[in-house]
Order: C-alpha cells, then sequence, then structure tokens
C-alpha cells in the first residue's frame, strides 16, 4: 500500500544522492556566475576595439570542403580578407572554418578571427583561427557576434544558423543596434525561407510588414556581396 501511494504521489522509490544548495552555496555560486558573465561582456567588448572592420559569417557546421557553399565561403571570405576586413566567426567547424581558411590563406590584411564555445564534447577551434576568444555562455558569445560588424554574411544552416538570423534580423527591425546589411548567400536555400516570410508571415498571418522584408538580401554573386559590404557605414554598435 505503502509502495503504491508513493508512485502514486511521484516519490523515488530510493534516495536520490542529491546534496541540497545551502543559501550561502547559492549565493556565492550568483556572484560567480554574475563576474563570469560580466568579464565575459568585457572581454569581448575590448576585443572589438581592436577590430573595427570586420564582417561576420554564419552557416551550418555540417557543410564540409567537399560543398559547394564551403568554397563560396571560403572565396568570398578572402576576396574581402584582401579588402581590409576581418572575417568573424564562431570559430567551429563548417561554414565557420571555411571562412577563416579564406581570411587566413587569402593572403590579405584582415584577420581571421573566432569566437569560440565551451561544451561539455569540447568543440575544437578550427585550424584557421588566428585570434580569438572562448565563452562559457552562448548568450554573451552571441551579444558578442551581433555587436561585431559591418555585415553579416549568412550561408545555408540548421537551427544555430536561424537562431543567429533571427536574433540579428529583430535587432536591427526594433533598431537595438544599428542597420547592417545581412547578406543571405545561397538563393537555392535562403528563397525558400523567403517564400515563408512573404507567404506566411506577410499575406497570410501579417505578422511583418512589407518593410521588413528589405532587412535582408539574398545573392548568390560573391561581387555583389563585396560591394554591399564596402558600401555599408562603419559601425558605431
Amino acid at each position: 500500500m505503502e509502495e503504491e501511494l508513493k508512485k502514486q504521489i511521484n516519490i523515488p522509490e530510493k534516495e536520490l544522492n542529491i546534496k541540497p544548495i545551502s543559501a550561502h552555496e547559492l549565493d556565492d555560486d550568483l556572484r560567480n556566475r554574475v563576474s563570469r558573465i560580466n568579464q565575459e561582456f568585457v572581454d569581448g567588448l575590448k576585443f572589438l576595439t581592436h577590430h573595427p572592420k570586420s564582417v561576420t559569417f554564419f552557416g551550418s557546421t555540417k557543410i564540409d570542403e567537399n560543398n559547394i557553399y564551403y568554397a563560396k565561403a571560403e572565396s568570398l571570405a578572402g576576396k574581402l580578407s584582401r579588402r581590409g576586413y576581418d572575417i568573424i566567426t564562431g570559430g567551429g567547424p563548417g561554414i565557420m572554418e571555411a571562412a577563416n581558411k579564406g581570411a587566413f590563406v587569402g593572403g590579405g590584411d584582415g584577420r581571421s578571427i573566432g569566437f569560440n564555445i565551451e561544451l561539455p564534447n569540447e568543440q575544437a577551434v578550427n585550424p584557421y583561427v588566428e585570434e580569438g576568444l572562448s565563452f562559457y555562455y552562448f548568450f554573451s558569445r552571441k551579444f558578442i557576434l551581433d555587436f561585431s560588424s559591418e555585415a553579416f554574411v549568412f550561408f545555408p544552416g540548421g537551427y544555430g544558423t536561424m537562431d543567429e538570423f533571427f536574433e540579428i534580423l529583430t535587432l536591427i527591425q526594433t533598431k537595438k543596434i544599428t542597420k547592417a546589411p545581412i547578406i543571405l548567400f545561397g538563393s537555392e536555400y535562403w528563397r525558400e525561407i523567403d517564400k515563408l516570410f512573404n507567404d506566411l508571415f506577410l499575406r497570410r498571418f501579417k505578422t511583418i510588414d512589407v518593410e521588413d522584408l528589405d532587412l535582408y538580401i539574398i545573392t548568390d554573386n560573391e561581387e555583389e556581396a563585396i560591394k554591399i559590404v564596402e558600401n555599408s557605414p562603419m559601425r558605431e554598435g
């Protein structure tokens, strides 16, 4: 009877080896977290002051060197690096690696920069990163990536790429950051997203305004992307 009652009220059948945290321990943990968060913001913003001319690349970690978009990201990053732009990525594999590689081997003045994230299964920094920082918290890393550049280039990607895309799109739409070009490279992929915005968001549910569709540019042309970047003003945050 007692065992049945435990199951009904969701009491574990055996004691769990969990020590309750004290108020003092909780206070210490919060102070340590706040201190670390603050330090990541300070270090990130200080780092960016030394790289005022940059372009940030986003895209899938699953795209390898045999993929056309890897080659395109490498080529575009190399051309921008030779025009003096630092290339910033999340420091990981896939499109991030391609962009860092383009800057690293491109022979330009632009630096290859990576902002890596510390994970339980450690994400190795790709071998083409010359400078960068490592972050413990996703949100502080994302803030620095969002704050970083004169332009943002998005290649095809998954949930993480979409997360970054919508974050920057929203920040620019709501004027929380200075307007900067959002370049969506790869029309085969991005036209489907654009169709969703037009058909579902704009026409069917009217959850965006028509001018919101002008916040991004879809292209397959490297020279067009470069021209957009070069015509964008230096950002002040």
